[in-house]
């Protein structure tokens, strides 16, 4: 099932800067994942037990505001991520559709303007339908023209999943 509103992982570039250090300025901690199960933001899976990987910090508008020229100014937050520690070839074709997206689980949607400024927000506990769910959410999001982008959260953590782009 492939999304209206594709999920974009931490972009080729960002991940090989945050393979040498991450954006709080830390080296990366390689280790093998001894359950697996982490959310990894390069391919936008879950490891599996045995596979390399790291936990490093990252900011999303940051990076993308570099590239854009957008001050997101407070907005500016880092948080920690799962990536492998070496590269993946990001997401594979056999993961189609919204990743880490399970019956019951709390997600937060954050809008962002074109300045990397909050827009808005909404919570959503995934149905038993959580593809549909998550389109009806993005195309609620972005029926606002000034909306940019998605992050897309776990509210458990706050951990950064993905981002989506105005299509």
């Amino acid at each position: 099932m492939n999304p209206a509103f594709p999920p974009l992982p931490i972009p080729a570039e960002a991940l090989k800067e945050l393979r040498v250090h991450d954006d709080a300025g830390n080296p990366p901690r390689p280790y093998p994942d001894d359950e697996g199960g982490a959310p990894l933001r390069c391919c936008l899976r879950s490891s599996t037990r045995g596979e390399l990987i790291a936990l490093v910090s990252y900011a999303p508008l940051r990076r993308w505001a570099a590239q854009t020229d957008a001050d997101p100014g407070a907005y500016d937050e880092q948080g920690p991520v799962f990536i492998h520690a070496e590269d993946c070839g990001g997401p594979s074709d056999g993961h189609p559709g919204y990743p880490w997206a399970r019956p019951g689980a709390l997600r937060v949607l954050r809008r962002y303007d074109g300045r990397g400024r909050i827009t808005g927000g909404r919570m959503l506990e995934l149905p038993d339908d959580p593809h549909a769910a998550f389109e009806r959410a993005l195309a609620e999001a972005f029926a606002d023209p000034g909306t940019a982008q998605v992050h897309v959260r776990a509210v458990e953590y706050g951990c950064y999943h993905f981002r989506v782009d105005r299509p």
